[in-house]
């Protein structure tokens, strides 16, 4: 065995290895490819970054690519993305022929790969024409869609079903993000990886280092929200939750962290949104960090007593399940993915407001024992279900379910 897999074995359990490899035996011969639109930025890169390199190591012939653009093409997959998400959102001409065109470029230069596949995955809507521009494509192909698409603005989600009906299987996070579809529909939720330098354990002068550098005051209170500077974040509803909480405890500091994605061409409007509403306040940190950050956010996290995240509308939400893994109960917006991380009065609480966020905040920061107890059952629980070997074995299973066409069970020799 691998060091890497030895280092999962001592996290997840070496049972769990040991299925991951009898899974992954079956695609001896057989190549799988992931295609997305970045390399950085957002969950679903931070996934694949360590999903490839972990089926890799079991033997998996796995590749990870992903498609480029210029603006007009981001500009159309933010709006579609939004859509899903329930904005009645207009898509103008121009863009959806940057949207296709573009996609059409992608295939050329990926074609070759995609058609010798014997397993794709895309990710998200801005790769999902690619099916129907891979015409001599040999393998099975699966539309993994990361976003909450509960309620979506109807004419852009009929659209995006013309690209994605064809697929032979689609997934999505939760149940109640499904759309139908006319192929069969899985439900896997996303995951970190533990042994990433986002998640790991760090010294306590590492994270001491990382105070001093912010001007963090280790003796008061201190609430953190990591998350992509966007409006369904909703960072300006978390700076109108802590002035009302600071009302009650005396001292409180603010830490809105952030990076840019290379798919995200409303992220620099916010962020000047998010700096206009921190004002001249001293004690809320709103910080842009580059995306290869991921220390930096992991000792902000574990210097913090609580973690927020107050979307508003969620795909999932990696970064509660990071604060969770660090032993941080969590204040989280009542929606999508977070709904089911975060059990009220168990892990964290969930809440719908700027108020009701700030009674939550004030209530566990006068409770520091609360705070641990809510820390360590927040951490078992990502422990027992949100970490990478269960995610990847779950692509795998799927994966052979849809090459095969097994029913409800599949054997392991």
């Amino acid at each position: 065995m691998s060091t890497a897999l030895e280092a999962y074995a001592a996290v997840a359990g070496q049972d769990v290895i040991d299925q991951l490899g009898q899974l992954a035996s079956r695609y001896r011969g057989m190549k799988v490819v992931h295609v997305n639109s970045t390399r950085v930025g957002g969950g679903v890169a931070e996934i694949l970054h360590k999903l490839v390199p972990l089926s890799r190591q079991l033997g998996v012939d796995a590749h990870w690519e992903v498609i480029t653009g210029e603006p007009t093409f981001f500009q159309c997959t933010k709006a579609i993305h939004n859509a899903l998400q329930g904005n009645p959102v207009m898509l103008p001409s121009q863009w959806l022929e940057a949207y296709e065109e573009n996609n059409r470029r992608n295939a050329e230069r990926l074609r070759p790969l995609l058609e010798e596949a014997d397993l794709v995955f895309i990710h998200d809507p801005q790769p999902a024409p690619l099916l129907g521009l891979c015409p001599n494509r040999r393998g099975k192909w699966v539309w993994r869609c990361h976003i909450d698409a509960s309620h979506p603005y109807r004419p852009v989600w009929h659209y995006l079903r013309r690209h994605v009906s064809g697929y032979d299987a689609s997934v999505f996070s939760l149940a109640s993000f499904a759309q139908a579809l006319p192929h069969p529909e899985y439900l896997i939720p996303p995951s970190i990886d533990p042994l990433s330098e986002k998640n790991i354990d760090l010294p306590a002068d590492e994270v001491d280092a990382v105070r001093q550098r912010f001007d963090l005051d280790s003796d008061r209170p201190l609430v953190t929200q990591v998350s992509r500077f966007d409006r369904f974040k909703d960072p300006v509803g978390v700076i109108n939750a802590y002035r009302l909480a600071k009302r009650f405890v005396p001292g409180l500091q603010l830490v809105l962290a952030g990076s840019g994605a290379d798919d995200d061409p409303e992220g620099e409007a916010v962020l000047a949104e998010v700096q206009a509403a921190a004002g001249d306040d001293e004690d809320i940190h709103v910080l842009l960090l580059p995306p290869d950050a991921h220390r930096v956010i992991n000792a902000i996290q574990r210097a913090s007593d609580l973690v927020i995240q107050k979307s508003t509308r969620e795909g999932f939400g990696l970064t509660v399940t990071e604060a969770m893994w660090k032993g941080r109960p969590v204040i989280g917006g009542d929606t999508g993915g977070i709904r089911l991380q975060v059990i009220d009065f168990h892990t964290g609480f969930l809440v719908s407001t700027p108020e009701g966020a700030a009674l939550r905040m004030r209530y566990l920061l006068n409770q520091p024992r609360l705070i641990h107890d809510m820390g360590a059952k927040a951490r078992t629980f990502v422990l027992e279900n949100f970490l990478l070997t269960r995610q990847l074995r779950e692509y795998l299973t799927l994966g052979l379910g849809v090459l095969t066409g097994m029913g409800e069970r599949i054997e392991l020799g």
